[in-house]
């Protein structure tokens, strides 16, 4: 058994190798020539800076208290940890001696100025949508940005995940270039928010699940952790995780402008995807990308198991009963009902009762807020409780709460909250 696993290994590498040289070999196709006079330079930044807004730009590339775009955010994958670069238009740490081919090579195949393949953590793989005209004005508007002469720091990736022969092994596996096609049989405002959401958005980095080599299934939406982030971003094609289908259109609008709506609120990271991005998008495109979301079909994501009567001790339940009352009733209410907006229901929340179990716990021990936004500017806030709960009455805490007011779901487990104790990093 074991030499059958050594050969397996073997061939796999011989085979990411032969795609890696492959894919090499054609790495430096510059694309379609800068369109010309189509827009004036003005037009150009302000649809930029609008793309911008739409993918997030700033969220990945600009660190903690440091200047806008000039990077440095720490990005800790399976694989090892990732610093995201100077995308200023500093001509000697940034993009500044960048073309707008050199750009266009960027977003649309993951490769940079000078040869290397890019890592996808950079979401390529869905900025490969956006065509040219939307790659140029991105340009224009970061090359208008305050030059910052910051280096940027390495990667520090494990081998083999360090080489880029078996990159570009992984790209010829999993990555080809390609601009969205609209769907002819479909209305524009639908192909509108298929694009966004496919494209610029890049939904699908987060919301599907992920191989044990980090490549996405970003076509299906249906759900997946977030490495990087250490949350699970739930299922956007089930009706029982973050499925938006039967949904009234105005209160998807709604939550993605806000934060918050009458059926849900977002945290984690979604909180700074609403905070940075969607709420600066206009009614038009949100209700195209609600429209989008709405017509997704229904995927095979999985529900949450049911609890089964009797695996938990009617103690253990009463503990929960005990720590609820002392410490969350007085804003989510003794029956689970929540004070819509400000503190959302448990009873029936969909978030609570995924069978992942990372996001409520890291709720409980982290605490959070809503985004802070124009439609909600001072959103209430979920104390953290890690310092003062232990591991087993946070599990005792979200253990009644998902069996209790209708909710079905299993038990926690003090070794479940401890696996995230830890604090996401930023």
């Amino acid at each position: 058994m074991r030499r059958l696993l050594i050969t397996f290994v073997a061939v796999l590498l011989l085979v990411l190798l032969l795609a890696g040289w492959l894919a090499l070999a054609g790495r430096d196709d510059p694309g379609p020539p800068a369109r010309t006079g189509a827009f004036s330079t003005e037009q150009q930044r302000s649809r930029g800076a609008y793309l911008a807004l739409a993918g997030d730009c700033m969220a990945c590339h600009t660190a903690r208290g440091g200047a806008p775009y000039a990077g440095g955010r720490l990005l800790a994958t399976p694989f090892g940890s990732l610093h995201t670069p100077n995308i200023t238009p500093d001509r000697q740490y940034g993009i500044g001696s960048w073309s707008a081919d050199d750009f266009w090579r960027a977003l649309h195949n993951g490769v940079s100025k000078d040869g290397r393949l890019l890592y996808p953590a950079f979401p390529y793989t869905n900025y490969t949508r956006m065509p040219r005209e939307d790659s140029d004005a991105l340009y224009v508007y970061l090359q208008s940005l305050p030059a910052v002469n910051r280096a940027s720091l390495p990667h520090q990736l494990r081998f083999p995940y360090n080489q880029q022969l078996m990159l570009a092994g992984w790209r010829a596996l999993y990555f080809r270039p390609g601009v969205f096609r609209p769907d002819a049989s479909k209305a524009v405002e639908w192909n509108r928010g298929a694009y966004l959401v496919q494209g610029p958005a890049h939904c699908g980095a987060c919301h599907s699940p992920r191989n044990w080599l980090g490549a996405s299934d970003g076509e299906s939406l249906a759900g997946g952790l977030i490495p990087m982030q250490g949350w699970y971003a739930p299922a956007l094609n089930a009706a029982h995780q973050a499925g938006v289908q039967h949904w009234p259109a105005e209160r998807i609008v709604q939550l993605l402008q806000t934060g918050v709506s009458a059926e849900a609120s977002v945290s984690g990271p979604m909180a700074e995807v609403v905070s940075r991005s969607l709420q600066h998008l206009s009614d038009a495109d949100l209700r195209a990308m609600a429209q989008y979301l709405q017509s997704l079909p229904a995927g095979a994501a999985q529900r949450p198991a049911a609890a089964e009567a009797g695996v938990v001790l009617p103690a253990f339940l009463a503990a929960g009963e005990k720590l609820y009352r002392q410490h969350c009733a007085d804003c989510h209410g003794s029956a689970g009902q929540g004070q819509a907006p400000a503190y959302p229901a448990l009873a029936g929340n969909r978030g609570l009762t995924l069978a992942q179990t990372v996001n409520p716990i890291r709720m409980v021990l982290n605490g959070g807020f809503a985004p802070a936004t124009a439609g909600n500017p001072r959103p209430y806030s979920m104390p953290p409780f890690g310092p003062v709960l232990s591991d087993l009455e946070v599990a005792q805490i979200l253990t009644y709460v998902r069996s209790s007011w209708g909710n079905q779901a299993e038990p926690v487990s003090a070794s479940d909250v401890n696996r995230y104790r830890s604090v996401p990093l930023d």
